[in-house]
């Protein structure tokens, strides 16, 4: 099953963003090398700055859904300022496994 993970940052914490993106990035290729990513990407302010994150993945349960979310660096570096975890059904333009 699909799950949606709706990152919003804290104010002011693009500095943790950026200090901490390189091992946000290990943590979502091990995902993906583990079949565990759908897609994941940025939200963006009105200025093209990061402010949030949009990480779909398959995941069994939403416990497990909150597990990867919760595993994320940016997570444990204290960026997000809510997180919010939906069950998600990719409709449209949704790659051919």
């Amino acid at each position: 099953m699909l799950f949606a993970l709706l990152c919003k940052d804290k104010p002011g914490h693009l500095n943790v963003r950026m200090e901490t993106r390189s091992t946000h990035l290990d943590y979502l290729n091990k995902l993906n090398a583990e079949g565990k990513l759908a897609m994941a990407g940025p939200f963006l302010d009105a200025e093209g700055k990061s402010n949030g994150s949009l990480v779909i993945v398959h995941a069994e349960t939403l416990e497990e859904a909150n597990a990867l979310g919760a595993a994320d660096p940016y997570a444990l570096a204290g960026l997000f300022e809510n997180v919010e975890v939906k069950p998600f059904n990719w409709v449209f333009n949704k790659p051919e496994a």
